[in-house]
């Protein structure tokens, strides 16, 4: 992967970014045959506007603000189907830890520290480790196409000294 492909693209809009990630949603259920609904819908716009890791349950409680009529199933398919579309982005921060989502549509590559006491997600962009990530790879023969990098410890708030 080179260093240019994992850059932000110029900060746009957010409307435009949200705009766009519905314009390409619409385009996958299009594609796929599917029948829009206003329960979908309304997961589908929560989910768009969401800047933190969600979990279903999240995802779940503020949709059925929206839309009364929204179930638990249908927010876990919808999730199911962002992610198929490269929409979503579901991730797991360790054993036994409730499913995460983050937009992925016009976001740029990012890594994860996760607090393993209290589960903090500090998301953060280091060309350095991107880097050294690229020269390992080519060391044995390999091609970066993704990746996926998460450090997991104890924050400053929840290590014993405050701090490593």
């Amino acid at each position: 992967m080179s260093p240019a492909a994992r850059k932000a693209p110029k900060k746009e809009d957010r409307s435009d970014q949200l705009e766009e990630a519905r314009r390409l949603w619409r385009a996958f259920v299009e594609q796929r045959g599917l029948n829009s609904s206003k329960t979908r819908d309304a997961v589908v716009d929560v989910f768009f506007e969401t800047t933190a890791h969600a979990t279903l349950q999240d995802l779940f409680d503020a949709a059925r603000k929206r839309q009364t009529g929204v179930s638990f199933a249908t927010v876990y398919r919808t999730m199911r189907l962002l992610d198929e579309a490269g929409l979503a982005d579901a991730r797991n921060f360790g054993e036994g830890k409730s499913t995460l989502y983050e937009v992925a549509a016009g976001r740029a590559h990012h890594d994860h520290l996760i607090c393993e006491a209290c589960g903090k997600i500090v998301e953060f962009v280091d060309e350095d480790v991107e880097t050294l990530q690229d020269q390992i790879a080519r060391r044995y023969g390999f091609s970066l196409l993704r990746h996926r990098h998460e450090l997991y410890g104890l924050c400053a708030t929840c290590h014993p000294r405050g701090g490593a």
